[in-house]
């Protein structure tokens, strides 16, 4: 039987030999390790799939109407009655508002899908919100001579309302108005934790 103080006394003889069986057992004390590591080891996934929110998807649709430009404009318009000794004249001045966005009650069922973390969204037409957009409340007389009756006054009117629509419906401002809207909800979808946002609107 070997004793305790012979190995300790072959140990002191022999510095090598301590060397190689501190290695051993660092070795087997390493790999010890390694293997509880390896057998204990916690794996974490993290799903940044977002996913639909309805309720979020129907208040933006229950908005209804959203501005995107607003045109503030005014209108000199006149007419001229032909008299036997003078010609009667109304000359009068509009003032009215035009405000072009979309009305999302007009979007298709599918106006938005979602695809992982990434959302598209196709928007309705941009048009003119309000077609009342004349603001009769400071329309006002500029030059009045004569005897005027409603339906002149009316013919005024109309004549007032179509030049501002074709000063202010042109394709530049609607463009514009397509461009912020896109831009708009483009920034509102993002703002909501989607990474990739795609959206376009109907032609």
């Amino acid at each position: 039987m070997i004793k305790k103080s012979d190995i300790a006394k072959k140990l002191r003889k022999s510095p090598d030999l301590v060397k190689i069986l501190a290695l051993i057992a660092f070795i087997i004390v390493f790999s010890w390790l390694m293997f509880c590591e390896k057998n204990n080891s916690m794996e974490i996934n993290i799903d940044d799939k977002i996913n639909e929110t309805p309720t979020q998807i129907q208040s933006i649709r229950e908005i209804g109407e959203w501005e995107f430009l607003s045109i503030s404009n005014e209108e000199l318009v006149d007419t001229v009655r032909k008299g036997l000794f003078k010609d009667d004249h109304l000359v009068r001045i509009y003032y009215g508002t035009l405000r072009l966005g979309i009305n999302m009650h007009q979007a298709s069922p599918n106006w938005l899908t979602v695809s992982g973390d990434t959302v598209r969204a196709i928007l309705p037409k941009v048009g003119l919100l309000d077609k009342n957009f004349i603001d009769e409340a400071r329309t006002k007389s500029f030059y009045e001579s004569g005897t005027w009756k409603a339906k002149d006054r009316e013919a005024l009117y109309k004549k007032a309302y179509n030049l501002m629509l074709s000063r202010c419906m042109t394709p530049a401002n609607l463009n514009t108005a397509r461009e912020n809207a896109e831009a708009q909800f483009r920034s509102m979808l993002l703002s909501i934790g989607y990474k990739h946002v795609e959206v376009k609107s109907e032609n």
